[in-house]
């Protein structure tokens, strides 16, 4: 039994959305990140309904996601490490107070 592709991509418009407006109006780093990562989850979310609908043999759609999550993982890593020490330097991690890289 399969779900039809229009409630699939419903769900994941809202995702997208919720993921862009919670990056454009966060003043916390980690919330940032993890909007960030609800529009990677929509993203995901497209690439297994599509999958499903065109029924590759080989996957494609599947290991796409595992691809993004992947590279999700190490973005979340990256960004934490980088918000931890950009806490030591300044002793907040709101973005709006984050001017390190200008000069």
């Amino acid at each position: 039994m399969t779900v039809p592709l229009a409630p699939v991509l419903c769900v994941s418009a809202g995702l997208f959305a919720f993921g862009l407006f919670g990056a454009l109006t966060r003043r916390n780093a980690i919330g940032i990140l993890m909007s960030i990562e609800l529009i990677l989850n929509s993203a995901n979310l497209n690439l297994v309904a599509f999958n499903q609908i065109w029924a590759t043999p080989s996957g494609s759609g599947q290991l796409m996601v595992l691809l993004v999550i992947g590279i999700a993982a190490a973005g979340a890593v990256i960004g934490l490490a980088l918000i931890l020490a950009i806490f030591r330097h300044q002793k907040s991690i709101c973005a709006d107070e984050i001017r390190l890289l200008k000069g």
